[in-house]
């Protein structure tokens, strides 16, 4: 399975970030932007690519501690930013970054642990893809646009472990799908949901990506 360990805003902060993209999909250009959509917007903490079977149930064993440890915190979506000369439009964060950044750390070195194979640490850039080009056009009217753009605050509470699921119908433009295998609630000993089940990101609270 191709997963990663995300972070999922909730419907009223991405209805918030709909309405700042309907907007920056009205400038000049936009037309050259492939625009992601609700269901897939989240905050990935760690990407783990593909995972062997065996290995997803160590994987969310220590992603369920990790949670454990972590304490709800609050976090909203501010600004904006591009990464490699306009390939990736994202929208940051702005609240409790430490305690974000520890909980990527932590996804991280769970799956380490678990045996996962993971690429070189780098510090972590919290973002939210919006739009991505193959070209690299230049985004800076689109960073500039969403300079001002601030969501409302909300209480980060789960952690959640998402598969990605590649298109597979050749069509252009379309999108990977995303699904919540389980997510764990931060700072408690139970837990919502098991390794086995699977619920769409949008029913999980994304209202539908770094991504995946």
């Amino acid at each position: 399975m191709r997963l990663f360990a995300a972070v999922l805003p909730p419907q009223d902060v991405t209805r918030e970030l709909a309405a700042e993209v309907d907007t920056l999909r009205k400038l000049p250009g936009a037309q050259g932007l492939r625009w992601t959509g609700r269901p897939g917007w989240h905050f990935t903490l760690a990407f783990y690519g593909e995972v062997d079977d065996d290995l997803v149930p160590a994987l969310s064993a220590r992603l369920e501690r990790a949670a454990h440890r972590t304490s709800p915190f609050p976090l909203a979506l501010r600004g904006g930013g591009q990464f490699g000369h306009g390939r990736a439009l994202w929208t940051g964060a702005a609240g409790d970054l430490e305690t974000l950044r520890l909980l990527a750390d932590r996804s991280e070195a769970a799956a380490r642990k678990a045996g996962v194979p993971m690429g070189e640490h780098r510090r972590y850039q919290a973002h939210l893809t919006v739009a991505r080009s193959r070209d690299g056009i230049d985004t800076r009217p689109y960073v500039e646009a969403l300079a001002g753009f601030t969501s409302d605050t909300w209480t980060v509470t789960d952690l959640c472990l998402v598969r990605s699921n590649l298109p597979k119908s050749g069509v252009p433009g379309e999108q990977p799908r995303y699904e919540t295998v389980v997510r764990w609630p931060l700072g408690s000993a139970g837990r919502t949901g098991d390794a086995g089940s699977e619920e769409s990101a949008g029913d999980a609270g994304s209202d539908g990506g770094h991504v995946a």
